[in-house]
């Protein structure tokens, strides 16, 4: 038998380390004690805690994966795990993760968080941690200067990630220490999440040369502040802004390794403009302002949720060619369209992937969109979602005609999936997926979605949301008949088609005579 080398045999002892600790359970590990490191524990017995012969490595990754509360715990009954503790490279403060009863008084819950954060904090003194999280916000009460002092102990030099939620402002807000950035810790930082907190970066903060991901959720920091931080970071590929409130104009350094930017309702925001040459996904939700992406060739997948505006459709058809000449996946989401989508010359040559939402379209032209795939000649992909709560469109059933209009003869000869939720009777949409059958020879699956909510198969409740008013079941039914008598007869035999009606088991559907 060859002998193994002892690189891959201690390689093999792990490997069957952790399948034994799979199979027994590492919560078997745990005792039932409530006290946490640094309590007086001299005058009780620990008993029935008993671990495996293994390794000092694999028990210290058992520890490290189990929740705080635990942690603490087996390392009040083991000497082994109380070292492990010590070492323990990520820290998470919350009431959940500390045990603590949110049936009790808001008061008592302050009160003992503060107290088992000091206790933990103090019986690793000195020692540094990789990830440090504090989930402080339905803790109202607690005084800033208990988070200052926490963030002072913890964050040292080595750490990689530093998640922040302060308690929530009700009449001041947390005003984040950027000297903690500044001593040497930043160097190392590579996850920086703040939330809910003033944020006033200088000059002087210096090099944040790991930081790789950034994000902020309501921080109030100016948009002048966010480029003299953002020019400290030159390893940064992320940026996630949420309801930051501040920011007017937000531009992006040539960073050479940059290439997701995410912004959305950012109220006031006027100009978003990015000079970072590699940038691949832009996502942005809110009204719509000035966008410059440099022109970069790289953008690949753009997302413009606008459901405040209107002719989103439109704009997106007029605009994101310069925007973004190579975008391969594009997503669209508009309030109305009240202006129909042009036919234009420009093309989307690497287009593969469209989703189209639109909310209230009652007088829009949906056949119009057919602009998008003739502009589109390797799509592959087509989605179309439809919310409507007034059924005011043209309906092909009972109107003044019945004849379905046709557009030149395209050839769609890439494009195998369609999918279009909220289908309803309107003619135009009925012309729409008339001429896609028609027109694309390389289809393989047709959806139709009678509805747009969620189903109950994937909500939590196991109940649709939101139940569909009488209106939109009868608004189905007529639906149905149209798809039967318009639609179905022009299927392929080689395409298969899904139709989808409302969920039978959250709502009485009566049939139409």
């Amino acid at each position: 038998m060859r002998l193994l080398s002892s690189k891959r045999y201690r390689q093999r002892q792990r490997q069957r380390c952790r399948r034994r600790i799979r199979d027994c359970g590492a919560v078997a590990l745990v005792t039932k004690r409530e006290n946490l490191p640094g309590q007086n524990d001299d005058n009780q017995a620990v008993r029935g805690i008993s671990h495996p012969d293994l390794p000092e490595d694999i028990l210290r990754h058992i520890h490290a994966k189990m929740t705080l509360r635990d942690a603490a715990r087996a390392a009040c009954a083991s000497h082994t795990f109380r070292h492990s503790w010590i070492c323990r490279p990520n820290l998470t403060f919350s009431p959940e993760t500390l045990g603590l009863n949110r049936n009790t008084s808001t008061n008592v819950i302050t009160r003992d968080l503060i107290s088992k954060i000091d206790q933990i904090l103090q019986s690793r003194s000195g020692m540094g941690v990789k990830t440090l999280n504090f989930d402080l916000q339905c803790c109202d009460s607690i005084d800033f200067s208990y988070l200052d002092s926490w963030l002072h102990i913890a964050v040292t030099p080595g750490i990689e990630e530093l998640i922040l939620s302060p308690p929530l402002p009700t009449i001041s807000v947390y005003n984040f220490p950027c000297s903690l950035l500044s001593n040497g810790s930043g160097n190392s930082i590579q996850y920086l999440d703040l939330c809910d907190c003033i944020l006033r970066p200088t000059a002087g903060l210096g090099c944040l040369r790991s930081l790789t991901r950034l994000r902020m959720f309501s921080v109030r920091i100016t948009g002048d502040e966010l480029w003299c931080l953002l020019s400290n970071c030159s390893a940064l590929v992320s940026l996630e802004l949420r309801y930051c409130k501040e920011i007017i104009s937000l531009k992006i350094p040539s960073l050479q390794r940059f290439h997701l930017l995410d912004v959305v309702l950012c109220d006031s925001l006027q100009v978003v403009e990015s000079n970072a040459p590699n940038l691949s996904s832009f996502y942005y939700s809110g009204i719509l302002c000035k966008i410059s992406l440099g022109g970069s060739l790289q953008v690949k997948t753009l997302r413009m949720r606008c459901l405040y505006q209107a002719n989103i459709v439109w704009y997106a058809r007029h605009s994101i060619l310069s925007l973004a000449p190579n975008v391969e996946t594009l997503t669209i989401a508009s309030l109305s369209e009240t202006v129909n989508t042009p036919m234009l010359s420009g093309k989307f040559l690497h287009l593969k992937h469209l989703e189209i939402s639109l909310v209230e379209t009652a007088a829009y032209d949906y056949l119009s969109l057919v602009s998008f795939l003739e502009a589109s000649p390797h799509l592959e992909k087509f989605e179309l979602s439809i919310k409507q709560h007034h059924m005011e469109h043209d309906a092909i059933l009972g109107g003044p005609s019945h004849d379905l209009r046709q557009i030149l003869e395209q050839r769609y000869d890439k494009l195998k999936n369609v999918k279009i939720s909220g289908f309803c009777s309107s003619k135009s949409l009925v012309e729409l997926t008339c001429h896609i059958l028609e027109n694309t020879t390389s289809l393989d699956c047709l959806t139709l979605d009678t509805t747009w909510y969620l189903r109950c198969s994937v909500t939590k409740s196991g109940k649709c949301y939101p139940l569909m008013g009488r209106d939109s079941l009868v608004e189905a039914q007529k639906t149905l008949l149209a798809i039967r008598r318009y639609v179905v007869g022009k299927v392929p035999s080689m395409v298969k088609l899904n139709i989808l009606e409302p969920c039978s088991r959250c709502h009485t559907v009566e049939p139409l005579v």
